[in-house]
Formats: C-alpha cells, structure tokens, sequence
C-alpha cells in the first residue's frame, strides 16, 4: 500500500474511533498506534497531523495526543456570497459574463485516486522512481551553505542559470538569456502573459497538455487548434492558422509531445522556425520531457531554442518531471524584448525562486548521483512502456494504439467511434483504476474518443498488468 493511502486509510480509522474518547481524553501513544494498525511511524505521525488540522485532536509535545474539546454546538451562520456573482464578471456591451477559470483538466492528473486505486492517470514518478535519498541529502547540503536563506538574485542563481544555458543551447545560448522559474507551469504561465494580450488568439496543438488549455483561458486568451499526427504538428495547417487567426503565438511540445507522445521530424522542425519567423510570432517551446527519454530512445534532437539565433523561441524546461512535483525548479530561455517583459511579469508575480530550492536543484545536477539517476528512470521507463504496450495489444482489440513513444510516461489510445469517455473513466475508477479520458487534452471538439494511459506512477510492472486487468473489466462494461 502506498504511504499516502495508508496515512489516509488510518486517519479514516482514528476519526471514527474518535467517538469513544471523551473530550480531552488521552489517546493511544504513537507506538501503540503503530502495533496495533501496523504500520510506520511516520504515518502514524501524518494521520494525526490531518485530525490536528481538522480541529479533532490536540498534540501536546511529550504527553501525547488528545481528543479536542467539542466545539460549539451551534453552527455558524453560513454567509450570503450570491454578490461575487456579479463582482467576478466582467461587462461587455452593457452585459455581465462570468469569467470562469477551468483547471478540471489540470486537477484530473493531480488527483489523488482513493485508497486501494491504481494510479495510471498521473503526470509524475513514483516515489521509487524518484532520487528521494539524492534529493534528501542535496537538500540538507543547501540548507548548510553560507548565504542559503539569503535573497536570491531575481533572475536566479548564476551557476543554475549557467547549466540551464547549456542543456537548452549546447553553447548557443548564453546565461543572461535564461531565467529560473518555479518549475513549468509557472513558465508557461508567464511566457503567455508575456506574449499575448487579452483576447488574442494563441494556437496550440491539438491534442495539446490541459494546463496550456486551461492557462490560456485564464489570461483570457483563445485557443486555436493545430492537429498534430506522427510527425508532430502539421506544418502546412500552423502556416494557414498563423494567417486567418493573427495569432503571434504558438505552444508546442516538439519532443514527446503530451498526450500523443510525437516527435516533431526534422524537416516540420525547419518549417515552424520558418513560418513563425515570417508571421512575425513567437514559438513557445515546452520542452517538459527530454529527460524522460528512454533507454532505447536513441540520439534525441536540440531544442528549438538551439537552432534559433533571432529569439523567435522562448523555451521552457523544468527539473519536476524528472526528479519529484515537489522540486518545482525550472527554466525560461528568451532574447531581445521577450526576454525584458518575461523577468518584470515574473517578479510581479512571485519575485523570485526560494534560493534553498534554487541551492537544492543545483547540488543535485552536479552530483554523480545525477546521472545515475538519469540512466535508472531511462531503462526503468522503458521496461515500464513494454509492459503496459505489450498489455494494450494483448488485451484491448477496442482500443487503438497507433505509436508507442520512446520517451515520455504515457501511451495515447484511440476508443470505438461513439464510446463515452466519461463513462467508461468512471467506470474504471469504480474498478480500483484512475486513467485520464482525452476530451480534456482538446480545446475544441475532439475527432474521436480516447484515453490516455500512464506508466510512470505506477509501482510496478505487476502494478500496471493489475491496473490493466481492472480496466478490462471497466471496458467489458461500458464498451461491450
């Protein structure tokens, strides 16, 4: 069982044992606890800190925990907030139209499933995979080093800066031209903020990563769809799109592309350079994978941002992916103007990186653990893929895979014409099995069904040969 659904497994079990204490009563001791439910200490710890915060039990350091007094009988009266209806629209020709922000398709694959659920829908490592002891002593390492808990410079730290401009340029790109942010999302928010005022039109893949979507439509933005088949993005459309929307932005992820996992083919590599260049609009370069290459992934291609001297491409990386959601380091690269309205929108929003983070991802990186690391996700995703490609073929005739990326941490599956997404997501999550349906990854109708499977939360290959086993059973049920 993994730690988080133990911890809230026994916080389910202490909340309801809760009853036969009265208030102020001393509850069992921490050790007890641990015999009697078996399991860690550290859970343990967890499941009282979620009743501390619920207000249920109180800690008292060296007593113990205690049932907290009951609170007043009386509910408060709950408060009239119908006027932020109003207040959180905005007028448009004498007209009150609600402004509303949809992150479902972001917090779909940030979703804890419930106890006991297999985790095929996530965007992240499992614990296993990640470099926890690394990241554990890389921590404790920064937080000893003079100046750790000083002020960061608002850009980031030199020497980060100066590893970023190396792994995005391969010496094409200098470290003035790169800007430490907190982690990809915040890139791509801020990038497009950057670049488009409200209103504009941006163009983006399609089938394209939800929170681009979802980003977009925050600032205000629309959404234009550019389809994208085996070769990445087709070319010959983003050309047309530039051209009758007047968009000056577009998104992409040329490298494992999420959820179709494409690679963008040298010749469209040249082409969006090109016609983005000549519609005088930037390329957003999400570039979220490159190191979540697989073992037999080959020679991967450069960054956009590698062969683009004029600054048409402003190019975004993280650590996160790779190492653990909690590192959220990563990298904004741009030159000229771009680069200027990029750093004032980044310290408007946030200021700057915490320089213990900053201190962290750097001693990390320059590790031998690194690269070790690097090679053990490479093979272990790649036996991970196997697994699951191998499973889909065997078991699902239904569902179409039409490529298996070498890169990456999920497979794209195309369902029957006519099958219901949500039906059949629900369905598997009542079978113990939490998978992503495809309707979310378009901002405008989709062509077709389909589900996106992943396998790097999973615990397992057995753990992924599991899930599929309970998503037949979901599939007998909705599809037939």
């Amino acid at each position: 069982m993994q730690e988080r659904s133990s911890v809230a497994e026994l916080a389910g079990i202490l909340r309801t044992e809760l009853n036969r204490y009265s208030p102020g009563e001393k509850l069992p001791s921490s050790r007890a606890l641990v015999d009697r439910y078996r399991v860690s200490p550290v859970t343990v710890s967890r499941a009282l800190a979620a009743l501390r915060a619920e207000g249920l039990v109180v800690t008292r350091p060296g007593a113990g925990a205690f049932r907290a007094a009951r609170a007043a009988e009386e509910a408060p009266r709950p408060g009239d907030t119908s006027w932020q209806e109003v207040a959180l629209s905005v007028e448009t020709s004498g007209e009150s139209v609600p402004r509303s922000v949809d992150a479902s398709g972001v917090l779909m694959t940030l979703a804890v499933p419930p106890p006991g659920a297999l985790e095929l829908h996530g965007g992240y490592l499992h614990p296993s995979l990640q470099p926890e002891r690394a990241l554990a002593a890389a921590l404790a390492r920064a937080g000893r080093r003079p100046g750790a808990w000083d002020r960061p410079p608002i850009e980031g730290l030199p020497e980060l800066r100066a590893w970023f401009a190396a792994e995005i340029g391969g010496g094409a790109l200098a470290p003035s031209e790169v800007l430490i942010t907190a982690g990809g999302q915040s890139a791509l928010t801020t990038a497009l903020r950057a670049l488009a005022p409200p209103g504009a039109p941006v163009l983006v893949e399609s089938p394209t990563y939800p929170g681009a979507i979802a980003a977009a439509r925050a600032f205000g933005l629309r959404p234009v769809p550019v389809p994208v088949d085996a070769d990445g993005v087709r070319t010959d459309l983003l050309e047309q799109a530039l051209r009758t929307s007047g968009a000056r932005v577009f998104l992409c992820q040329p490298l494992f592309q999420n959820p179709t996992g494409a690679v963008l083919s040298a010749e469209r590599r040249r082409e969006v350079l090109r016609v983005a260049r000549e519609a005088g609009a930037f390329v957003i370069e999400d570039d979220f994978a490159r190191r979540l290459a697989h073992e037999d992934a080959g020679p991967l291609p450069a960054p956009l941002a590698a062969d683009d001297p004029d600054g048409v491409v402003v190019h975004v990386c993280s650590l996160t992916k790779i190492t653990s959601a909690s590192l959220r380091v990563g990298a904004l690269a741009a030159r000229g103007p771009a680069l200027e309205r990029l750093r004032a929108i980044q310290v408007v929003d946030s200021f700057f990186v915490p320089r213990p983070l900053q201190e962290t991802a750097l001693d990390l990186v320059g590790s031998p653990s690194w690269t070790r690391h690097l090679r053990t996700v490479a093979a272990e995703l790649r036996t991970r893929r196997e697994a699951l490609a191998t499973g889909v073929r065997r078991d699902f005739a239904e569902l179409a895979l039409r490529y298996v990326p070498p890169g990456g941490f999920h497979l794209w599956l195309r369902l029957p014409d006519g099958a219901d997404e949500a039906a059949l997501t629900a369905a598997a999550q009542r079978a113990g099995v939490a998978v992503a349906p495809g309707r979310p990854y378009f901002c405008a109708e989709p062509p077709a069904p389909h589900l996106r499977l992943g396998f790097a939360s999973a615990a397992s290959t057995g753990e992924l040969a599991e899930g599929l086993r309970r998503l037949r059973t979901a599939c007998d049920e909705v599809l037939g």
